[in-house]
């Protein structure tokens, strides 16, 4: 018996994922003159330019592609092409662990601007999409493992 609400679930989790690493993540704010508001997609990509590699395919690989991933894969089986539910695969619940990791990252950048005193730092939308996509992630997820 399918659950209602998981394509609602699915279909919030998708846009608020889009949103939230398109949009902006946060506003820094330094010597009160110059402004920053860099998206997700954004930051991955001048770590990259600037060299730094190893934290740009990091930052991709946590925030960009395994909640893609993991997306993806409850789309699939949540409305398989047969009318059988699809299992989740054994290496799902791995990449779930790790799903708040760069929300975790971005709260920490944001405290230490706060603190540090040479900067000023607020969460934008792009934060809160992104969280959201996580959370209801979650609860799609769960959903679709009570299918069973």
């Amino acid at each position: 018996m399918t659950r209602p609400y998981l394509p609602f679930l699915l279909l919030g989790a998708s846009l608020s994922f889009a949103l939230g690493v398109t949009l902006p993540l946060m506003e820094v704010e330094k010597l009160y003159f110059f402004s920053t508001t860099p998206s997700l997609v954004e930051i991955t990509t001048s770590l990259w330019t600037h060299g730094d590699i190893a934290i740009a395919i990091i930052t991709a690989l946590f925030s960009l592609v395994f909640p893609l991933a993991k997306l993806v894969v409850l789309h699939v089986a949540a409305f398989p092409a047969s009318s059988g539910f699809v299992t989740l695969p054994p290496w799902f619940k791995s990449i779930a662990r790790w799903s708040m990791l760069d929300v975790l990252v971005v709260a920490l950048v944001i405290f230490a601007a706060k603190t540090s005193g040479l900067a000023s730092a607020a969460a934008k939308p792009g934060l809160w999409f992104f969280t959201l996509s996580v959370v209801l992630t979650a609860l799609a997820s769960a959903a679709a493992r009570k299918e069973h």
